[in-house]
């Protein structure tokens, strides 16, 4: 047996391999980030708009719960058990949205979809961290985002074609049964266990004070911590947006006029764009911190999204679904960087659980927040008031958060 070694470089096959499978997982919510908005209107009749986002705020709520309790299991049990289980509990989701009769079936696949999400998310970020060490953190992150929003963007982009040539059910997620079977497949009999190297890491770090108990380290990260709540709270409203862009823009779109292609290929634009450039925007932050990364991300953010809500026309929406693309990019792998900066190796798992409790608990209070906006005042004012909260969050984490990158904190003191 080799040696358990910690870099990027020594665990290549491995890392490899956990990018392939999040790709798979990013796969699994790309189909519906095209279709279930159009769906719910066109085959369910559905015309409230909080009806419609409903199985948004059932995805949120599941992959937040998830989320939670897998970073600590991956911590108790190991990463592996975590990722097979979370795709078990994802095979029946394209089935169920085949199937599906009435609105209530969306839901409940999107409940499932959640759970998968969050359990197999969580174990390949964790995994990924444990491989590669505190030097190039950031740069494993930002390749395993892109493989995740990569596979987003292309999986709506095809669902979209398919969807045009040969309606919006049941052929598009014909795909989603693939990407699950081979994601399973793949985990089960080519993924290793990673705990160890975080045992490896674990030994070469400073000992610090005893490793918290969950409940501390849920205190820790959302409230107490305040580098480690400002990460949390940002995330959230990072995905606040998120879940508004999956469920509104659709809809939007077509208001203006565009086709189900058109419309297929601006949702792509966004997580094409967000995983694409996070290629980058991970090694940029190993180099010159996360702090300012993430309050610039967070602001142009914010001037994407009144630029669609202030928009017409096919050519704006496009530009300004790239710079939404780029904000989000900016943010999510140093947020989850910086997490990693700051938790210790014994209790990180857990910490990155909680962190991505609350970032996918934005998924539900986004669709929920949006949903009702857009019922009482329009989707323009709803997509405004978005744009509006998540400029101030970039605000409150320039004024709480200092920077978490070791070298350059230690540098300024």
């Amino acid at each position: 047996m080799l040696p358990i070694r910690l870099g990027l470089r020594e665990n290549l096959g491995q890392f490899s391999l956990l990018v392939l499978v999040n790709a798979f997982v990013g796969a699994m919510v790309g189909l519906e980030r095209t279709l279930l908005p159009l769906l719910a209107e066109n085959s369910f009749g559905l015309a409230s708009r909080t009806a419609i986002l409903s199985f948004i705020i059932s995805f949120g709520l599941a992959k937040a719960a998830a989320n939670y309790f897998s970073g600590a299991a991956c911590d108790r049990l190991g990463r592996k058990p975590i990722l097979v289980a979370g795709w078990v509990v994802g095979l029946p989701v394209p089935l169920l949205l085949i199937a599906a009769p009435t609105w209530s079936w969306v839901v409940l696949a999107n409940v499932l979809l959640g759970f998968n999400q969050g359990m197999t998310w969580s174990a390949t970020v964790i995994m990924k961290i444990d491989l590669v060490g505190a030097r190039h953190r950031g740069l494993a992150m930002g390749l395993n985002e892109f493989a995740g929003y990569v596979a987003v963007a292309l999986a709506s982009l095809v669902s979209g074609y398919v969807a045009a040539s040969w309606g919006l059910r049941p052929y598009p997620f014909y795909l989603g049964v693939i990407f699950a079977v081979a994601g399973l497949a793949v985990s089960i009999f080519f993924v290793r266990d990673t705990r160890a190297h975080a045992a490896l890491e674990a030994l070469a770090t400073p000992l610090g004070s005893p490793t918290p108990s969950a409940r501390e380290v849920f205190l820790r990260t959302s409230f107490t911590d305040r580098n480690l709540s400002a990460v949390s709270q940002a995330g959230l409203v990072n995905n606040l947006n998120d879940g508004m862009a999956w469920g509104l823009f659709p809809l939007f779109f077509a208001s203006q006029g565009l086709t189900v292609e058109r419309i297929g290929w601006l949702v792509a634009l966004y997580p094409a764009s967000w995983g694409i450039t996070q290629l980058f925007t991970g090694a940029i932050s190993d180099q010159f911190g996360r702090k300012w990364l993430i309050v610039g991300g967070m602001g142009a953010q914010a001037a994407a999204i009144a630029w669609i809500a202030a928009a017409s026309e096919l050519g704006r929406f496009a530009a300004a679904s790239l710079l939404l693309g780029l904000g989000t990019a900016m943010v999510y792998p140093t947020l989850l960087a910086a997490i990693g900066d700051v938790a210790q190796p014994s209790w990180r798992a857990s910490a990155v659980g909680v962190y991505r409790f609350w970032r996918d608990a934005g998924y539900a209070v986004g669709a929920l927040i949006s949903g009702v906006i857009a019922d009482l005042f329009g989707v323009r004012s709803a997509i405004g008031f978005v744009s509006a909260l998540t400029l101030a969050s970039g605000i409150w984490v320039a004024w709480r958060m200092r920077e978490t990158k070791a070298t350059l904190r230690f540098s300024s003191t």
